[in-house]
């Protein structure tokens, strides 16, 4: 069920913004964790729109983890991209976020999907980092903000909670719609995100 959320508004940028959790912390357990992060959002100048249901998906890599709790807000917010990130950013160290390494187990992971459908830093370095194996996407991480998210059409966690926010969203590059996206994956993998009983 997707929760419509009021608040206060001026013009704003509209943003998409992944998150998601597998382990617990001083803050509760995951879906816990995820609703005081979501409200911490609100205090450093993100506007929540919706906020789409909770799903429970397999930790990637396989048995890399516990599974996780997946889902995708939708805010407006009147902060550039650059300062959005950093909020992101910010919120997870708040909740205990470590990075140690790639796709690690972790608390909290707030990933910044798209913003007003913007390309950065420019097409090129895009196509690079969406074109990039498997094998070095595990060994590698942008040291800029790659804008939309390089791995969005790559993620059925995220794909499946973007359509209940944004049904008409369509990727700002590829000109694939988020509906386009789905229909790519099998009926098992998109079985595997399960919607989670709160």
């Amino acid at each position: 069920m997707v929760l419509q959320l009021e608040n206060q508004r001026s013009e704003q940028y509209e943003s998409i913004i992944a998150f998601g959790s597998n382990l617990s912390s001083d803050f509760g357990a995951s879906a816990e964790l995820i609703d005081r992060a979501l409200g911490a959002l609100s205090r450093n100048g993100l506007f929540k729109v919706v906020v789409s249901g909770f799903y429970q998906t397999p930790a990637f890599p396989a048995e890399s983890g516990p599974d996780f709790i997946n889902g995708v807000v939708r805010v407006e917010t009147s902060l550039s991209a650059e300062e959005l990130l950093a909020v992101l950013h910010g919120v997870e160290a708040e909740f205990g976020r470590t990075r140690n390494k790639r796709w690690e187990a972790r608390v909290l992971d707030l990933d910044l999907i798209d913003f007003g459908g913007q390309i950065a830093p420019d097409l090129g370095v895009h196509e690079h980092w969406r074109r990039l194996p498997l094998i070095d996407q595990m060994k590698q991480a942008p040291e800029q903000l790659i804008l939309p998210h390089p791995r969005v059409q790559d993620r059925p966690f995220v794909l499946v909670p973007l359509r209940d926010v944004a049904p008409n969203w369509v990727h700002p590059v590829t000109g694939v719609s988020v509906t386009d996206m789905l229909a790519q994956f099998s009926a098992d993998a998109l079985a595997e995100i399960r919607p989670y009983a709160r």
